[in-house]
């Protein structure tokens, strides 16, 4: 599709992680588009977001005329997608978002920075994009439905081949990886512990103690802390499954047992509900990882290594042990990927590698999270000019890509012809 599109979907959802201030209250329209209109304040928010974040000149013109073209196109779509009677619901827009805040957290270091950054809890972040995002799945939706079957024949790669090979960058070193990720966990005595102290905490509560108190004192979720825990008002989809239940659970002024989550022990209260839209806050005590926990499961991960090295199979191990959900199922599979694409971290440890060798335990991070993984080095492609035997796969998606502009740019003229609109200024 419309590559200044994609930039588009990220930075209008969070583009105030950029700049941390929002758009101008005087305004004026530079387009029009069906019954929507686009703003010079959303038009410069945006431009000023794209340069930044791609380190280009805002004042270049055509920077700007890209980033308006892509706006209209989105709105055009919308458009086309609510004659269709496209639909998202709150379960999707609510994955969306936390897949993207955590996107966020992993780019920024934590869920407190993110929290920092835009002066506001990540429920409130959540419910403040929502809208946005149901936007943006629609259009995401649109697309999927107009262009999701395009596919190309091997005809169509051995002619786009012919037609380009002498045009196209050389493919530079590849690696086909495997991992097998452990994530330590706390020991029996950090989970009592912290057991007990949001015990305490509950039995104070039973006993008359302010909530709003109790959690600004103890709570140790940052974002709602300094707010006596406040989440602001949310819908489901938004909190993790054990989180909702119980909210959902509860009445007005009504307060939860301790309950369990991958953040920790919560105490939930919830203060009022609007058909599906529930105002809750609670205390979060976190069980702490110790670095006894980090020392065991290095050393499950090095006896891992030994029986890999000793003639068991690396896949079978990672099925049955590995933490990493999106490659579990296949082996721990990575994939074949471009050297130049992998963390600097990451592409240290294969350096040194050789092909057949299984790395010792690394540690991995991701924002506030991190854990453990075994690397193995399952081939290694030297750098060369693309050809159809080893590149087939790559051709293929280069193919489909072509294809998928040609007939997305047709689109987009079609609905110009069909939706009004028209550039003001």
């Amino acid at each position: 599709m419309k590559r200044v599109s994609g930039i588009l979907v990220m930075l209008a959802l969070f583009g105030g992680l950029a700049f941390g201030q929002s758009k101008p209250v005087l305004d004026e329209v530079v387009a029009v588009v069906g019954n929507q209109i686009i703003l010079k304040s959303e038009l410069d928010y945006q431009v000023q977001l794209a340069a930044y974040q791609n380190k280009l000149n805002p004042d270049d013109p055509q920077l700007r005329q890209r980033i308006l073209d892509a706006m209209i196109d989105d709105k055009l779509i919308l458009a086309q997608a609510e004659l269709d009677s496209v639909t998202v619901s709150d379960e999707e827009v609510g994955r969306q978002l936390d897949q993207r805040i955590q996107n966020l957290i992993a780019q920024v270091g934590s869920k407190e920075k993110v929290e920092k950054l835009y002066g506001m809890s990540i429920s409130k972040i959540q419910n403040e994009f929502r809208e946005d995002m149901r936007r943006q799945l629609m259009i995401e939706k649109e697309k999927e439905n107009k262009f999701g079957d395009l596919k190309v024949s091997p005809l169509e790669v051995r002619e786009f081949y012919n037609e380009y090979k002498d045009s196209l960058q050389e493919v530079p070193e590849q690696v086909t990886l495997s991992h097998i990720f452990i994530k330590p966990k706390p020991s029996k005595k950090a989970k009592e512990e912290a057991y007990s102290k949001a015990e305490a905490l509950l039995d104070s509560l039973k006993h008359g103690a302010s909530f709003s108190e109790l959690a600004k004192k103890y709570s140790q979720d940052p974002g709602s802390a300094p707010d006596g825990g406040d989440l602001g008002w949310a819908s489901r989809g938004q909190f993790v499954p054990e989180f909702e239940h119980a909210v959902y659970a509860l009445k007005p002024g009504e307060i939860s047992g301790i309950v369990r989550t991958q953040f920790g022990y919560h105490i939930i209260q919830l203060l009022k509900r609007r058909g599906d839209m529930v105002h809750a806050r609670h205390i979060l005590i976190k069980i702490p990882v110790l670095p006894s926990d980090d020392d065991s499961t290095v050393a499950f991960l090095d006896s891992l290594r030994e029986a890999a090295m000793h003639g068991a199979s690396f896949a079978v191990l990672a099925r049955e042990y590995s933490e990493d959900k999106q490659t579990k199922d296949l082996g721990g599979d990575l994939g074949t990927v471009s050297v130049d694409q992998l963390e600097p971290s990451f592409r240290a440890t294969v350096d040194t590698m050789k092909v057949g060798e299984i790395s010792a335990p690394v540690k991995v991070t991701a924002g506030a999270s991190y854990g453990y993984q075994i690397v193995y080095l399952r081939d290694r492609i030297p750098e060369h000019k693309v050809n159809l035997n080893e590149d087939y796969s790559r051709l293929e998606k280069m193919a489909l890509s072509m294809k998928q502009d040609n007939a997305y740019q047709k689109w987009i003229a079609q609905l110009k012809k069909q939706v009004y609109w028209k550039i003001l200024s």
